[in-house]
């Protein structure tokens, strides 16, 4: 057992990390404004997306997306069910009709086929998944988009680092990034969606800080202007220089984050190789930069008696070992198994991924001895 809890994830924060928050703290200016539109420009410089836009959440850009494309009652928007509940509740609440595709067994990505098996006259939007720092293979699906003429938006929640034949995802098309604490780069919480589209942009910078018609911190008044107007109603979704200095500083070592994190999943990866009962993801076929965001294993449960919930409580209790799940499908959830949405096809890989789904400890602090330990309890819990 670990002397000592090992969670499944620790954001890294640095002393300089710190001294940059109080500088922001100290300079009377603390709200969204010189550091928010500087940590916009670094993740484009990253990425190499023409523009972008900070904001509260991921969530928060994924409505601003939905109110964008006018996203209401009787429309259909085609999004897996194995992803994070946030983007389907929001298709909900506009009173439009989710309509659940299913994934790839081995990668939990969706692929152009399975969507183009989902659309009809009512699909108004097209929401890909990338997962655990891996790309969906996206050139297929935009193309599918462009002859359709529906938008696609890609939900890059867990792809900050990641890159798809040869490009980081956020340089072509539209994404919705997540500076959640437990991403590969946080903000402590912070969202950004990025954009080659600057009517789409200019439009989400208006709907994020109450329909003004300019940002709550105009870059020629040093300040807001005394003469904004609402040009529409809009919400109150705004990051501040607080959270932006953060993301500075973590999108400086973002590089670093992910050489650690491929580094500690190939030594995963090389542990678990030869025990039984526990499956991790395949890598996609086609060329990527994974960014290992999460390492994502799945129990078993046919060949061992033991549940999935029963093996993620032995590794805490038992072991010290903490765990994620990412995630339950959605339509297994409480409320969506009452309120039935769509799905086209049958969703047995979603459905199967869901009952067995792990995430274990990966994060740039842990040590290489932080995974072995890991496989070593994972490998005493299986086979007791």
């Amino acid at each position: 057992m670990l002397r000592t809890f090992l969670p499944f994830s620790r954001p890294n924060i640095t002393r300089e990390d710190i001294e940059a928050v109080s500088q922001v703290l100290e300079s009377g200016w603390i709200t969204t404004g010189r550091k928010c539109a500087e940590f916009e420009q670094n993740f484009c410089d990253m990425c190499g997306a023409e523009g972008a836009v900070a904001l509260a959440s991921a969530t928060a850009g994924m409505h601003l997306l939905l109110e964008y494309f006018g996203i209401g009652p009787g429309d259909e928007v085609i999004t897996p069910s194995m992803t994070w509940v946030s983007t389907v509740n929001l298709i909900t609440l506009a009173g439009a009709t989710p309509v659940f595709v299913d994934i790839n067994r081995d990668t939990l990505m969706v692929d152009v086929n399975r969507i183009a098996a989902c659309i009809t006259e009512r699909t108004k939007l097209i929401i890909p998944v990338h997962f655990a720092g891996a790309p969906v293979d996206m050139e297929p699906i935009r193309e599918l988009g462009r002859q359709k003429n529906i938008p696609v938006v890609e939900d890059a929640a867990h792809a900050a680092g990641t890159a798809y034949r040869g490009q980081q995802i956020g340089k072509v098309g539209t994404a919705v990034f997540s500076f959640h604490p437990i991403k590969n780069i946080t903000t402590g919480e912070g969202g950004l969606v990025s954009s080659d589209d600057p009517v789409l942009l200019n439009r989400l910078r208006q709907l994020k800080f109450h329909g003004l018609g300019v940002d709550a911190f105009d870059r020629k008044q040093q300040g807001r202007s005394r003469q904004a107007e609402v040009l529409e109603p809009g919400y109150k979704y705004n990051l501040t220089d607080m959270a932006a200095v953060l993301g500075i500083g973590q999108l400086k070592r973002l590089g670093h984050f992910v050489d650690k994190r491929r580094l500690l999943a190939e030594r995963y990866l090389e542990k678990l190789r030869n025990i039984d009962g526990v499956l991790p993801l395949s890598a996609p076929d086609y060329a990527h930069e994974h960014s290992w965001h999460l390492f994502i294993v799945r129990v078993e449960i046919d060949h061992i008696d033991m549940t999935r919930d029963e093996f993620m409580v032995r590794l805490q209790d038992d072991h010290n070992v903490g765990t994620g799940l990412h995630f339950r499908a959605v339509h297994g959830q409480k409320y969506y198994r009452e309120h039935p949405v769509k799905a086209p096809g049958a969703l047995v890989n979603t459905e199967w991924n869901s009952e067995r789904i792990v995430s274990l400890p990966l994060f740039p602090d842990m040590t290489i001895e932080d995974v072995d330990a890991v496989a070593e309890a994972v490998k005493t819990v299986l086979s007791s």
